[in-house]
Formats: structure tokens, C-alpha cells, sequence
């Protein structure tokens, strides 16, 4: 049987050991590339952010507020129109009441002006 040096297979040990790390850095310094440009495009992000967000905020918030406020007059608007309905409707009945008392005074005068000119004919 062949025995082989123990120095040999030592060297062939370093030898795959240094094979390995070298496909390992070969793999891996893309890969960190790669992960530095996303950190930048990260930090990029996170400035415009800083940047933008609070008066996209504040412009949220002024949104809401100014909707409010419209939100308060169409109230007021329908509130009053309501009112105004309501004042129109009792006009309304209030002159068919007074036309209704005009048709009976008219029938009254009528009646009164036929009975007075009977009576006047007989005479």
C-alpha cells in the first residue's frame, strides 16, 4: 500500500482551504459591491425623505383642515337653505289660506249683489 507523506496532505489541505477562500472572495466582493450601492441608493432615499415627507405633511394636514371648514359652511349652506324651504312652504300656505278666504268673501259679495238685486227687482 502506497503511505503517503503527511506534509503532502497538508499542503493538498492548504492547498483546497486557499481554492475555497478564493471562490468565496471571488463570490463575495460582487456581492458587497452590490450591497454598498444599495446602501448609498438607501441613504439617497432616506434624504429625499427627510426632505419631502414633512411638507407633504403639512400639506396633509392643511388638506384636512380647509375640508373641514368647507365641510362646516355646506352645513351652514344646507342649514340655511333649509330655512329658506321652510319659510317658502308656510308662504305658500299661508296664501292659499288667504286665497281660499278671497273665493268665500267673493261668493259672499256675489251672493249679497244677487239677493240685493232680487230684492231691488220685486220692488
Amino acid at each position: 500500500m502506497l503511505t503517503i507523506d503527511p506534509l503532502v496532505w497538508l499542503g493538498l489541505s492548504l492547498l483546497l482551504v486557499a481554492v475555497s477562500l478564493t471562490a468565496v472572495l471571488v463570490v463575495v466582493i460582487p456581492t458587497l459591491l452590490e450591497v454598498g450601492r444599495a446602501a448609498r441608493s438607501a441613504e439617497k432615499l432616506f434624504d429625499t425623505l427627510n426632505r419631502e415627507f414633512p411638507p407633504t405633511l403639512e400639506a396633509i394636514r392643511l388638506t384636512g383642515i380647509e375640508i373641514g371648514e368647507l365641510t362646516e359652511e355646506i352645513d351652514q349652506g344646507v342649514t340655511s337653505a333649509t330655512g329658506i324651504v321652510k319659510q317658502v312652504d308656510r308662504t305658500l300656505t299661508d296664501t292659499k289660506q288667504q286665497v281660499h278666504q278671497v273665493q268665500i268673501t267673493t261668493r259672499s259679495v256675489f251672493v249679497g249683489f244677487k239677493a240685493a238685486w232680487q230684492a231691488w227687482k220685486r220692488s
